[in-house]
C-alpha cells in the first residue's frame, strides 16, 4: 500500500492530470446526502461547493480549497451499494466501457457527459465489485494525496487475486506484482511503475453480505483518535486499530452504513 503522491497537487502547484488507469477520484452516492456531508465535514474538515447534478443533487469535498472526493444522492433506480466508489483515469471512456464488457464486466450507469467536468461511467468487474472510469476536462480528479483528510490508497477485496487482476490490466493497463508471501494473497496495480491499488484475494473469507468490493482508504494524523470520532459522529468501528506493515489501520462505516479505512503511516 502507498498513497499516489506522484499525480496529486502540491503548493503553488496547478493540478495535474492523472494517467491512465489511475485511481483519480472516489465517489459516495447515499440517500441522506445531507447527513453524510455534515459526518465527514466533523470527521475530516472537509467543505463542500455543487458538482456537476446529471446522477441527481452532488457536492465535491475540498480539503484547504483543494478537492478530494464527491459525495450526492443515491437515486431509488439505480441499482448501487451506499458504498465509497473509486474511479479510474481514462482518455476515452467509451473505448473503456467496451473494454470492460468484453472482458466479462458489465456498465451499469453512462457512459455519460457530466456538464463540463467530464465523461464517467460506472461498472463492475467479473467478481461483481463496482468501480468507475472518469474522462476529465474541466475537473481533472482529485487534486492531493497523503494529507490528513484525503484519499490514501483503494483495495479491492475478492474471492482470489489473479483472474481479477488480468480484468484491470486489460481494461486499464496496469502491470500486475504480486506481493511475495506464503499465506497471503495480493497484488499490486500499477501504473508506469508506481502502485496505484491492491487487490487481496480473501477466498471463503470474503464476507457474505458484501460480496467482492473496493475500499477507499483515507489519511488521518491518529487513527485510534479518529476512530473515537467516528463513533461519536453515529458511525461504526468494523475492524479496530491495528498495526500493519503499512501502518496503523482501521475500518469504520459512516452512519448510512458506508465502510471505509483509515491509514495513518509510519511514525
Amino acid at each position: 500500500m502507498t498513497d499516489t503522491r506522484g499525480s496529486a497537487r502540491r503548493d503553488g502547484e496547478a493540478p495535474v492530470r492523472h494517467a491512465p488507469g489511475t485511481p483519480c477520484w472516489v465517489s459516495l452516492m447515499v440517500h441522506g446526502p445531507d447527513t453524510a456531508r455534515m459526518f465527514y465535514e466533523a470527521l475530516f474538515g472537509w467543505e463542500f461547493r455543487p458538482g456537476p447534478q446529471q446522477l441527481g443533487p452532488y457536492a465535491r469535498a475540498l480539503l484547504d480549497g483543494c478537492e478530494v472526493a464527491g459525495i450526492g444522492l443515491l437515486a431509488p433506480d439505480r441499482h448501487l451499494p451506499v458504498a465509497w466508489t473509486p474511479y479510474f483515469a481514462s482518455v476515452d471512456v467509451d473505448r473503456t466501457a467496451e473494454t470492460v464488457r468484453s472482458c466479462g464486466g458489465t456498465i451499469g450507469v453512462g457512459p455519460l457527459d457530466a456538464a463540463e467536468a467530464g465523461r464517467l461511467a460506472i461498472g463492475s468487474d467479473p467478481s461483481g465489485a463496482v468501480f468507475g472510469i472518469w474522462q476529465a476536462s474541466a475537473h481533472l480528479g482529485r487534486a492531493v494525496t497523503g494529507v490528513p483528510g484525503a484519499p490514501a490508497w483503494n483495495e479491492l477485496t475478492t474471492f482470489e487475486s489473479e483472474r481479477v487482476a488480468k480484468f484491470y490490466a486489460t481494461v486499464f493497463g496496469h502491470t500486475v506484482r504480486p506481493e511475495v508471501s506464503a499465506d497471503l494473497d495480493y497484488v499490486a496495480l500499477s501504473v508506469e511503475g508506481r502502485p496505484v491499488a491492491g487487490i487481496h484475494g480473501v477466498g471463503n473469507g470474503l464476507p457474505r453480505d458484501r460480496g467482492p468490493h473496493w475500499t477507499t482508504y483515507f489519511t488521518v494524523a491518529d487513527v485510534d483518535d479518529t476512530v473515537d470520532h467516528v463513533l461519536h459522529l453515529g458511525g461504526q468501528i468494523l475492524e479496530r486499530p491495528h498495526d500493519s506493515a503499512r501502518g496503523r489501520v482501521a475500518t469504520v462505516a459512516d452512519p448510512e452504513g458506508a465502510r471505509f479505512s483509515l491509514l495513518q503511516g509510519p511514525q
